[in-house]
């Protein structure tokens, strides 16, 4: 699967992302940390990448379906890089699950 981390969660998310196989970039490393969210949507969209992101501003244009990316919303509240990681790990094997049945909008709550 191919992710692109949003600027609101740490770089080090991507990283790990590719160690679990997939191709992880985080949106600092495409754009500037400043880029509107319709600017990390469109290139979502164009390099059919999956966002990952805190951002309800994703969530409620994926949950309308707007033409574009799928969406994994980590509603999780501030967080160490080692806490997040540790609390998304056994989640993933059901998030990717669900991205491969083409859910738009995956909600993951802490």
């Amino acid at each position: 699967m191919r992710f692109i981390v949003d600027a609101q969660l740490p770089p080090s998310l991507a990283d790990w992302l590719a160690l679990k196989g997939h191709d992880a970039v985080h949106v600092a490393n495409l754009m500037s940390l400043n880029a509107s969210d319709q600017d990390i949507w469109s290139a979502a969209a164009h390099q059919e990448r999956i966002i990952i992101t805190k951002d309800r501003d994703f969530a409620i244009w994926a949950s309308e379906r707007r033409a574009g990316a799928q969406v994994v919303w980590l509603r999780l509240g501030n967080a160490t890089t080692p806490s997040l990681i540790g609390w998304l790990e056994p989640r993933l094997p059901e998030i990717e699950a669900r991205l491969s049945d083409g859910v738009h909008l995956i909600e993951v709550r802490a």
